[in-house]
Order: structure tokens, then C-alpha cells, then sequence
């Protein structure tokens, strides 16, 4: 999207300002279709920081994401967590991911989200 959909700006911020990760959502970006519930961006920095502190190759990078986010303006990004990028009859990973993603990219978008049953 060339102009971020005011409409998403609008749940993103909410979900900033309640501090809530209960908000689920699925949007086409490039092509691929992800899904999974939107967090805060301090709590989705600060999983990604734990988990990177704990890897022996990783734990460097931790601190960029520790480091606390800038409050400028409107929301810019989505931060998903135990979200799956829908491929097929799959969501990758399958135990859930965390995934950053720019509103301004996103070119369709719905509530909730998609997961796959074998029934």
C-alpha cells in the first residue's frame, strides 16, 4: 500500500495502547499470508530478546531488540506472535513464529486467524 490503511493503523493502536496480544489477524504481504495474534511492540521486542539471549550464537543481538521502541507518531508495524506464514495445507512454523511486518506493505488484511484441520 502506497498510504497505510487507516483502519489497521487504528487496530494496531489499539492493541499499543492496551498492552493486550489477544487480537488476532491475517494479511497478505508480498504474497504470503500470515496469521497470528498482534502484540505490542515492547512485549514483541522483548520475547524476541529472551529468546536471543538464550542462543549460544545469537545472544549479541539481544540487546537491539531490548532496547525500548520509538513512541513517534502512529504505529509503522505489525508484530505478530505464534503467527504461521500459510503455505498450502500449512502454517510455518508450526508452533508459531514472531514476525515484524510494515502496515504500509500489507495489501489485504482480516480479523482473526486462519489455522488447518486434518477433519
Amino acid at each position: 500500500m502506497s498510504k497505510p490503511d487507516e483502519l489497521l493503523v487504528d487496530v494496531v493502536a489499539l492493541v499499543e495502547s492496551g498492552q493486550s496480544n489477544q487480537m488476532s489477524l491475517t494479511v497478505v504481504t508480498g504474497g504470503a499470508v500470515i496469521t497470528g495474534r498482534l502484540a505490542p511492540e515492547a512485549v514483541w521486542r522483548l520475547r524476541v530478546s529472551e529468546v536471543l539471549t538464550d542462543s549460544d550464537r545469537l545472544g549479541e543481538f539481544s540487546a537491539v531488540f531490548a532496547a525500548p521502541a520509538k513512541e513517534d507518531g502512529p504505529p509503522t508495524h505489525l508484530h505478530f506472535h505464534v503467527a504461521r506464514i500459510l503455505q498450502g495445507t500449512v502454517g510455518i512454523p508450526e508452533t508459531g513464529g514472531m514476525y515484524r511486518v510494515a502496515i504500509e506493505d500489507v495489501s489485504a488484511w482480516t480479523v482473526g486467524d486462519f489455522s488447518y484441520s486434518d477433519h
